[in-house]
């Protein structure tokens, strides 16, 4: 696995490289430094879709843990910090963010049972919302441009996303979590692992938590409209890189450029293949090449910013939330 993880790693990075000296890296970073505010513009602007990631989280998750404590919303928005920079700055496969996250929350004392649910039903929901989001966007591309052969693979590259989302969603719900969870407690007796126990009865946790259908539909809502802002997001760098688009073309770009980074989650942070997803759609609405990657670079500059203290906050938050779970007293009941 960790082989894997490199070659996608070096298939990424060989891929960006290769972009930027196919299309000049001096007039590529020429353009970024013409961002100039507006890539910290850009940076405080994440801050919208990070809290309303992070209250998606906390309508599904709670705020009552385990012995009477309390999950503040400050509480998720921070884990959704840390979740986003692990997935995004580490060779984890776009999923070591929830792991660590899910633990972190379990110590903070939801228990880890709920806050594995949590997090899993909160991914899930994330998913459908992308699902959503890609349908809408990909709806305003045969809206504003011809039909070609290139918004006919973005269509079906859509329509693949979209039987991923239902797929996952639909195996939750037939008990593959059950499976899993059987299928693990089972290999940590084998392996002698302690603290597995901790997450017995995770699908029917897992399915408690969605049949509280009005909990899981305002947090698909603040899941959308966290995609939603993103679309904003790329308006506001094109128009410090001075090639101003409209609000639905930003939608257009956001909701591919996603897609793209979902499809090549074997690769850290998508790295090259969502910078490539950026060019294919940019050219459909006459941005060049360099603006395109320009964009993309300095997304990932955001990420840069957001990321690298949400990783010292992750070694933070370990000791300090892990003591405070070691301290409190032991409860097999869940307060709701």
């Amino acid at each position: 696995m960790k082989r894997l993880t490199v070659l996608a790693a070096c298939f990424g990075i060989g891929l960006t490289i290769w972009m930027l000296a196919r299309f000049g890296f001096g007039s590529i970073l020429a353009l970024i430094t013409a961002g100039g505010w507006g890539i910290l513009f850009a940076v405080l602007f994440h801050s919208l879709q990070v809290f309303l990631s992070a209250c998606s989280w906390w309508i599904i998750g709670g705020r009552c843990g385990l012995n009477g404590a309390v999950l503040y919303l400050w509480d998720y928005v921070i884990l959704r910090c840390v979740r986003e920079g692990v997935n995004n700055l580490l060779p984890v496969a776009q999923v070591g963010g929830e792991v660590v996250s899910a633990r972190l929350l379990g110590h903070r004392g939801l228990g880890m049972r709920r806050a594995a649910a949590a997090t899993i039903c909160d991914l899930t929901v994330e998913l459908l919302s992308q699902v959503a989001f890609t349908i809408v966007g990909l709806v305003l591309l045969l809206c504003l441009v011809r039909r070609s052969a290139t918004t006919d693979d973005l269509v079906e590259s859509g329509a693949g996303v979209l039987m991923i989302g239902i797929a996952i969603f639909g195996s939750q719900w037939f008990g593959a979590i059950s499976l899993f969870e059987k299928l693990l407690v089972k290999i940590a007796g084998h392996l002698g692992w302690t603290g597995v126990d901790g997450i017995r009865g995770l699908h029917e946790e897992i399915m408690s938590l969605y049949k509280k259908s009005s909990r899981t539909m305002v947090a698909w809502v603040a899941q959308f409209a966290g995609w939603s802002i993103g679309a904003f997001e790329v308006c506001i760098i094109l128009h410090f890189l001075g090639h101003d688009r409209s609000v639905a073309t930003g939608y257009v770009i956001e909701s591919v450029g996603q897609i793209a980074k979902s499809a090549a989650f074997a690769v850290p942070g998508g790295l090259g293949v969502s910078e490539g997803g950026y060019v294919l759609v940019g050219s459909l609405f006459g941005l060049p090449p360099t603006v395109s990657i320009a964009l993309s670079l300095i997304k990932r500059l955001r990420e840069i910013a957001w990321g690298v203290p949400s990783l010292f906050m992750w070694q933070w938050l370990e000791t300090r939330w892990r003591r405070e779970s070691e301290a409190a007293p032991v409860s097999g009941v869940h307060q709701q």
